[in-house]
């Protein structure tokens, strides 16, 4: 359920469309931020008053491309974006896009929500490994530990005598 009912919302976009209040004085009257004020005005200019009713919903693959490919197309901010799709929330597109931009356009096709179980309900088991590469992985461990710490110790021991000579001058 939303923070705010329809009828505040609506309270702030006549604020801001009628009475010449900014966003934040707007805002203000029910305790909104200038942001919120500023989505709502959007919203009701893209949808009417429907828009201040919109819910959230899942996003097939093509619409997401299409929303990011508008946006660019038509070089719109994340938030006129969101209000002329009618988004809720504009961090939505802004995932989208950094998908989009990180990933390729094919990985706003995938569906990644929720954790990835198997069939039946169990968790899926990581892949063993080959017993001779698990034991060389081990072995290259233990020596990367030993390196390290012999590489500490002669860098104390370096300190100790800067600090000897130091002390005698």
């Amino acid at each position: 359920m939303s923070k705010y009912s329809c009828d505040q919302k609506l309270e702030v976009v006549i604020g801001v469309l009628e009475r010449g209040l900014s966003h934040k004085a707007a805002g203000s009257l029910i305790g909104a931020c200038k942001g919120d004020a500023q989505k709502w005005v959007r919203l009701y200019q893209e949808h009417g008053a429907e828009g201040l009713l919109m819910k959230r919903g899942t996003y097939d693959g093509q619409f997401k491309l299409e929303v990011i490919e508008y946006m660019h197309a038509n070089q719109l901010s994340l938030r006129e974006t969101a209000a002329k799709f009618g988004i809720p929330m504009h961090i939505t597109v802004s995932k989208w896009e950094r998908i989009y931009y990180e990933e390729g356009r094919e990985a706003l096709f995938r569906d990644n929500r929720g954790r990835t179980k198997m069939k039946d309900g169990r968790k899926p088991r990581k892949p063993k490994l080959n017993p001779k590469v698990e034991e060389d992985l081990i072995a290259e461990n233990q020596r990367l530990r030993m390196e390290n710490t012999y590489l500490k110790k002669l860098n104390a021991l370096v300190q100790e005598r800067i600090q000897r000579e130091n002390g005698k001058k």
